[in-house]
């Protein structure tokens, strides 16, 4: 490659290994050190339902621009063990580059037991055909066929060095660096400044100086034996200034800050994965200074400062009702679930509907049925948050798309469940929720904390004028009490009730309660602004529009940036309130399109069918994946280009991902 100008700041960079042996921090030191850089990163996470050992890998994107997705190709593959380097050597480009453990060539494909048989099958004969036999060596003589660049790192050697300079008796001791041996080397071969790679040390490995410094040393000799071996590699990474401030962090993070910054007070959990993150981050900031939203009207929320109470229950329907207690004195309530535990929360769902308890559910969608594939990614749960629960029960569905929109839905889901006092649930999912990447520091100033419409010392009731929690003279909205508020009296229970609450089977008085707590989604459906419910991009006379939700949003609007640049004209209607649900907007945006593109993460594509429910619109493609892993940009841009050029069937199915 020597003479051939270098890709700079373009970069998909993938690392893998054994569960349990350190991916998450090697892949967060180099996305942080990438950050420390100036430049922006998109990671994602994969990861097997297991504790230890099974094959998890780490993909990071680091570029100048924005980046929003991860795409197919990897162009260096960072491996410490055999698995990693079988699965993925054939998503290395042509021009990349394999850091590989150089002892151990001689691993046979047969000799790696948590490879599947179909998998395994699949491998022997691609080698077969390339006249190469099953070992290590032999996948790596394929790549090299191919042009791709092979760093060999004697892992053990660098260890052993490692272990003489810092007195350690044991190489067993410090085995787990070797995934920092891996960055070391990658970085080495990119020709990044050393620095950032330290100062991404400090932040992974926080308050352990004694590490650190391990560590720094073993990625320095990593880096300059890489750097020796590979001088021509035609990728680099260079620092870039940056002037603004940005943030680095989680899908899970995002929405725990959310809920902070909107003045979240009482949590509920009972662990499941991929929900059980968010709580985790709230428990370990407990109480956080805040530049809260400023509001006149109550004293629930200090004016500086945030402080939440976090409480793991022993299971999710404990964890609903726990929540809808919280929110009955006052407190801004939340719980955190997946499919399953969801599952669980049916009746505390109704319970809260049928009460008016404003109650936020934060649902972290995950591959099913049943258990499913619990560490894997599905937008499965749509018909089941808007339909879940016996009976008819009003409850707001609101979708992220991004970090920053997992943020701000953080403040928004609270507003909405105190305001129209009512269940809200704020559907993400696993690829937003483990994903991680740089965002720049969202202004939410234009954000306030709303709490409804809330009884006041002086609004004088009395034995002549008694409280009634459920009013019917002044709209579909009651003044809300909280227990054992001076001057009101009013009762809860899961049955139909008057305006004091008492059980009532009244034929006219259950016609009222229904109308009423239908009528707040009405309501709802009016004051909710329109950014809040939909954003359409590009051009509006586009003749193929593409609808989605959640987080295909950037795969999408990454792959619709290839997509103009080469004169496609598509537009793209992403969907953030899904119930109430914006009908008008949806059928201006899409009514008038040629060609009319669903775009999902499930098998049956459930927005799609609820736009046809909805509008009697219907899509004339369909583009779905339901194999657990997110689509990339790549199978986006493909799929959609395809349905342009009129090369594709009504429905296509991604399938990539390993």
């Amino acid at each position: 490659m020597t003479g051939k100008p270098s890709k700079v700041n373009d970069l998909s960079w993938m690392i893998g290994g054994p569960q349990g042996s350190g991916v998450d921090s090697s892949a967060n030191a180099f996305a942080r050190a990438c950050a420390h850089g100036g430049l922006n990163v998109f990671g994602k996470r994969e990861y097997y339902s297991n504790i230890k050992g099974a094959h998890s890998y780490f993909t990071v994107r680091a570029v100048t621009g924005t980046v929003r997705s991860h795409i197919d190709e990897t162009h260096l593959l960072a491996t410490f063990d055999a698995e990693t380097a079988f699965r993925h050597i054939r998503e290395v480009t042509d021009d990349g580059a394999i850091v590989y453990d150089s002892g151990l060539g001689k691993t046979k494909i047969s000799g790696i037991p948590t490879i599947e048989h179909r998998l395994e099958d699949e491998l022997k004969t691609y080698l077969i055909a390339r006249g190469l036999g099953e070992t290590l060596d032999d996948m790596l003589a394929s790549a090299k066929q191919r042009g791709v660049t092979l760093v060999p790192i004697p892992y053990s050697d660098l260890l052993t060095q490692v272990a003489d300079e810092f007195k350690v008796d044991a190489l067993s001791k410090i085995a787990r660096m070797i995934n920092m041996l891996a960055v070391g080397a990658s970085f080495g071969i990119l020709r990044f400044d050393f620095d950032t790679i330290v100062k991404a040390l400090d932040d992974v490995f926080r308050a352990k100086i004694a590490v650190v410094k391990m560590n720094a040393s073993a990625a320095r000799k990593a880096y300059d034996l890489a750097a020796s071996l590979a001088p021509d590699f035609g990728y680099r990474l260079e620092r870039m200034p940056r002037k603004e401030p940005r943030l680095f962090l989680s899908g899970s993070q995002a929405t725990a800050l959310g809920k902070l910054y909107g003045g979240l007070r009482v949590q509920t959990y009972y662990p499941i994965t991929p929900a059980s993150d968010e709580s985790e981050f709230l428990e370990s900031n407990e109480v956080l200074d805040l530049k809260m939203p400023e509001e006149a009207d109550s004293e629930f929320v200090k004016e500086k400062g945030a402080s939440v109470l976090v409480v793991q229950t022993e299971d999710e329907i404990s964890s609903v009702t726990m929540a809808c207690g919280a929110a009955l004195t006052g407190a801004r309530a939340a719980t955190a679930t997946s499919g399953p535990g969801f599952c669980l929360m049916m009746e505390g769902i109704g319970y809260s509907s049928i009460n008016e308890i404003p109650l936020v559910i934060t649902l972290y969608q995950r591959a099913g049925p049943s258990t499913g594939m619990p560490t894997r990614h599905e937008q499965g749960d749509l018909r089941f948050a808007l339909h879940a629960g016996h009976g008819e029960s009003p409850r707001i569905l609101l979708a992220s798309g991004d970090f920053e929109e997992m943020i701000r839905d953080g403040v928004h889901s609270l507003n909405f469940a105190e305001r129209y006092q009512m269940p809200v649930i704020h559907l993400v999912d696993k690829a937003l929720a483990n994903n991680s990447g740089t965002i720049p520091v969202p202004d939410l100033s234009d954000l306030k904390i709303d709490r409804g419409s809330l009884v006041t010392q002086a609004d004088g009731y009395s034995p002549e004028n008694p409280y009634k929690r459920f009013d019917l003279r002044n709209g579909p909205i009651s003044a809300r009490a909280v227990i054992g508020q001076h001057g009101t009296l009013f009762w809860n229970t899961g049955d139909e009730h008057d305006e004091f609450g008492h059980i009532t089977e009244d034929p006219g008085l259950r016609d009222l309660m229904m109308e009423k707590r239908e009528a707040k989604l009405q309501l709802a459906a009016k004051e909710i602004p329109d950014p809040l419910k939909y954003h359409y991009f590009g051009p509006n006379d586009a003749e193929t529009v593409i609808v989605s939700w959640g987080s295909t949003k950037g795969a999408i609007l990454d792959a619709l940036d290839r997509l103009h640049a080469e004169k496609q004209t598509v537009g793209f209607l992403q969907l953030r309130l899904l119930n109430p649900f914006p009908s008008e907007a949806v059928m201006a945006h899409l009514a008038k399109a040629k060609r009319r593109v669903d775009v999902e993460m499930n098998f049956s594509g459930q927005l799609g069918g609820l736009i046809r429910e909805r509008t009697g619109v219907d899509c004339t493609h369909q583009v779905v994946k339901y194999n657990g892993r997110p689509m990339s940009s790549t199978e986006v841009y493909d799929a959609v280009l395809r349905i342009t050029l009129g090369k594709a069937e009504k429905r296509t199915v991604l399938t990539l991902g390993a």
